[in-house]
């Protein structure tokens, strides 16, 4: 029993190890001038990126599980809790990688709103739902809550749902309302938010010819 929880641990550490080099495979890029121009600004630090993934998914949800232990709470448990849990943060993070890799090579910018895309982005994921950055972000959490079994850190993930779709998510769309106007207006019209479509967006011809 030990021994397998020993194996668990190390697949959890290594799966860690592996979110982190893919963030650092966004440094490594950052700093390719012929990159840069499309990623990131020379204004916005490329720590921001990495301090904003590894607080909220790190940092945040360490010190609720910590602050359980202190409460003496028992965590919940459920049949290949670690396995799922490990699964749920491989999924999330492929789809914030494949992203976020959208925003920059088609969007030329970045998904924080201090580099704002200049392009509206309906490739790859945004495609089928309009907020695949959110759902991964969210997915993750929920795979770090279900490995560790903690109930503060699932509250905080459903909380972190309703903050971002009822404020940021609003502040959001009024934003690229009004920088892309029609373009978006179609998108928002078509694809849904949180639940992808069966059939990717097809942007209307116009709206293509414009982008050209």
């Amino acid at each position: 029993m030990k021994s397998t929880e020993s194996r668990q641990n190390w697949l959890f550490y290594y799966l860690l190890v592996q979110g982190m080099a893919g963030t650092f495979w966004w440094i490594l890029l950052f700093q390719m001038p012929e990159s840069r121009v499309w990623f990131l600004s020379e204004q916005l630090p490329e720590q921001v990126l990495i301090s904003f993934w590894s607080l909220f998914l790190f940092v945040i949800p360490a010190l609720l599980i910590w602050f359980e232990s202190l409460l003496g709470w028992s965590r919940f448990h459920f049949s290949e809790q670690q396995f799922w849990g490990m699964m749920l943060f491989i999924l999330g993070g492929s789809l914030g990688l494949t992203s976020g890799a959208m925003m920059g090579i088609y969007g030329r910018g970045t998904p924080l709103p201090l580099d704002a895309a200049p392009r509206l982005v309906v490739v790859g994921p945004y495609r089928y739902v309009r907020n695949p950055m959110a759902i991964a972000g969210l997915t993750q959490g929920a795979a770090v809550a279900c490995y560790a079994g903690s109930w503060l850190t699932l509250i905080y993930v459903v909380s972190g749902f309703f903050l971002w779709n009822y404020y940021v998510r609003p502040i959001e769309e009024q934003d690229l309302l009004q920088r892309f106007q029609n373009e978006y207006a179609t998108y928002r019209n078509t694809i849904r938010c949180w639940i992808p479509c069966s059939q990717g967006y097809q942007p209307p011809s116009s709206h293509r010819e414009d982008s050209d």
